[in-house]
């Protein structure tokens, strides 16, 4: 049985969306026992879809322990205290002023457990913005990436909030060198998500300085696509979506040869199909557009040529390399059942219990209360004054749609299609 590399540690998260929950998740799969504690009207994914959690509160929050407490009442504050006493590693992403009126700053903790390790995930790090707030599309915005993404030339979000993961990744990198040193100055961590969205730049904002001393000017690309023929997303002849990586000379000769386009020494450097874009375009479209997919992929498969299809997100987890070699945990929450990626480093997982279901909220919270020596008057008494919440067993998760505002939904639908 394996029972992770950080079994036996134990991590407090005072987390909301996507930054600290993500990165306690990553160190909660990785074996340690993570007490999420959350204010009584629980942290914001819980209500985000239909009143109930959204995806990012179903994929980030498994395994986990929820304590619901109010950290504004005294009981509430005593409870966090005691539990900081005795616990490795804090994770969170309150605001500073919000981490200061809480008494959950580094310093607050540290005057209680001089041996923890303390992430705090901000908006900035050290400079003149370090007291304001920032998320994932502001991060975006204020690091290169969204200028040059663009719907309708309008500067747009990447969807997905990667700031906020990679942010996480970060932190979890920050705690497992702490973990590893014993220089007390490695476990105060505070970690900016704009800087990690200038890391995350760094490609491009060094490739825009290059061409601006090669060229005298700054110059970004046109697009979130490379500028380069032949790499991107084309339709084949079943109607399905391919996406082809050709970056090289050498890519674009195999891909030829598979696809039985004849030799043409016009278009044999990346400077030549470049200035030919339009054309090439064509010929790679048409090519695509005249195999069926599964036909193409072997063609292309057998000359070393990197593609893959585009999935939606209700088809990804069917494919067979995800299926394969235990990548994914099942689990049901209330009526529903969901499958979720793991961490993809299987030697370092804990397996048992990686499958348990996010909590629900509270739901650890009197087991947490007897666990640090209160009586169950104790708890009953703070329970009805508020300072702490217990898990309502019998509510419903999710609203669900009335039968005719789905008929009325369907009908939209077909209007549109029409």
């Amino acid at each position: 049985m394996n029972n992770g590399v950080l079994a036996g540690k134990t991590v407090l998260e005072l987390g909301s969306m996507i930054a600290a929950p993500f990165a306690t998740h990553i160190l909660q799969q990785m074996g340690a026992t993570v007490i999420k504690i959350e204010p009584p009207a629980g942290e914001t994914t819980r209500k985000l879809v239909r009143g109930g959690p959204s995806g990012s509160y179903l994929a980030f929050n498994r395994g986990k322990k929820s304590l619901c407490l109010d950290l504004q009442s005294e009981q509430g504050r005593t409870v966090f205290n005691r539990l900081v006493e005795d616990c490795d590693i804090i994770v969170h992403n309150l605001s500073p002023s919000a981490a200061r009126k809480l008494g959950a700053t580094y310093k607050d903790c540290a005057q209680r457990n001089p041996e923890i390790i303390f992430c705090h995930i901000k908006g900035y790090g050290a400079g003149p913005l370090e007291e304001e707030v920032a998320s994932n599309p502001i991060a975006e915005a204020a690091t290169g990436v969204m200028f040059s993404n663009r719907v309708d030339g309008r500067p747009s979000r990447l969807g997905p909030s990667y700031h906020d993961q990679f942010a996480g990744c970060y932190a979890v990198i920050a705690v497992l060198s702490a973990l590893l040193s014993n220089d007390p100055a490695k476990r105060n961590i505070e970690l900016g998500l704009y800087e990690t969205g200038l890391h995350i730049a760094a490609r491009d904002l060094l490739g825009v300085q290059l061409k601006s001393q090669l060229l005298g000017r700054p110059e970004t690309e046109p697009s979130a696509e490379f500028s380069i023929p032949g790499y991107g997303a084309y339709e084949t002849k079943d109607k399905r979506w391919i996406y082809l990586v050709m970056l090289t000379d050498d890519h674009w000769r195999r891909f030829c040869v598979a696809t039985d386009i004849p030799p043409d020494p016009a278009l044999q450097g990346l400077r030549d199909r470049r200035r030919a874009r339009p054309r090439v375009e064509e010929m790679v479209t048409r090519a695509v557009a005249a195999h069926d997919f599964e036909a193409l992929t072997k063609k292309l498969s057998s000359h070393g040529i990197g593609f893959t299809e585009i999935l939606s997100a209700d088809k990804v987890l069917e494919a067979p390399q995800a299926k394969a070699h235990d990548k994914l945990s099942a689990f049901d929450l209330g009526d529903y059942d969901f499958t979720s990626p793991d961490f993809p480093i299987p030697p370092l997982l804990h397996s048992e219990g990686r499958a348990d279901a996010p909590p629900l909220l509270g739901q650890s919270t009197s087991e947490i209360l007897k666990s640090l020596g209160y009586e169950q008057a104790t708890i009953e008494a703070m329970l009805k004054a508020g300072a702490a919440v217990e898990a309502d067993q019998g509510k419903t998760l999710w609203s669900k749609p009335s039968q005719t505002a789905q008929l009325d939904r369907r009908a939209e639908d077909s209007g549109t299609r029409a």
